[in-house]
């Protein structure tokens, strides 16, 4: 059985203000949600880090395996109207929050679609809470805002103006991120940054 709602991402509108996005709550399908965070990687330190270098359960697999399908491929070239056919697909994760994490930007440039899927349970705290906003310098001039409640996605298409953050937070904040970037080297780069970082912290994660 499929992992995804993908049926319910087909039918949420994309949005286009401030820029094109699409949030899908229970994008991730009720009955897979305990085996995800039972085979979610024990992330004990702030950052992100390649999926390919963690350790984690086999739902966890099949869930990266799903998303790295043609068929989910397909779903968001049709979403978004771009062609994703040939671009690589870059997994990152996360599992903690850190003070200075939620800073505004916009990604850059070599993405192409960022993915967000929450695996928190039940989000009451202001911090940790995604913004889409409308301008580089106003964190609360946003037309969206979206708790990282377990199972939601947030999709958008990078751009010039996709500026986003979030209000402080310390603590788990389970996220898995999803790429497709322009080229392979991309990639490359990313995960040797993301490397570099976690030696640095000594995150202990890793296969």
């Amino acid at each position: 059985m499929s992992i995804f709602d993908l049926a319910a991402f087909e039918a949420t509108p994309l949005k286009h203000d401030p820029f094109d996005y699409v949030i899908v709550p229970g994008f991730v399908r009720a009955d897979a949600k305990d085996a995800l965070n039972r085979d979610y990687p024990q992330i004990d330190k702030p950052g992100s880090f390649p999926a390919s270098d963690l350790r984690f359960g086999p739902a966890f697999r099949d869930m990266l395996d799903e998303f790295a399908s043609a068929q989910v491929r397909a779903a968001f070239s049709r979403k978004f109207g771009v062609d994703l056919e040939g671009r690589p697909l870059m997994t990152t994760v996360r599992g903690r929050c850190q003070q200075k994490d939620g800073r505004i930007h916009t990604d850059t440039k070599s993405k192409i679609i960022t993915v967000l899927i929450y695996m928190n349970s039940k989000w009451e705290n202001p911090g940790g809470r995604l913004r889409l906003l409308r301008t580089k310098d106003n964190l609360e001039n946003y037309a969206a805002e979206v708790p990282p409640n377990e199972g939601t996605l947030i999709a958008f298409r990078r751009s010039d103006k996709s500026f986003h953050g979030h209000k402080p937070f310390v603590g788990e904040r389970r996220v898995i991120q999803f790429n497709w970037v322009t080229d392979s080297g991309t990639v490359w780069r990313e995960r040797l940054r993301h490397r570099i970082s976690a030696w640095i912290k000594g995150v202990d994660a890793y296969a």
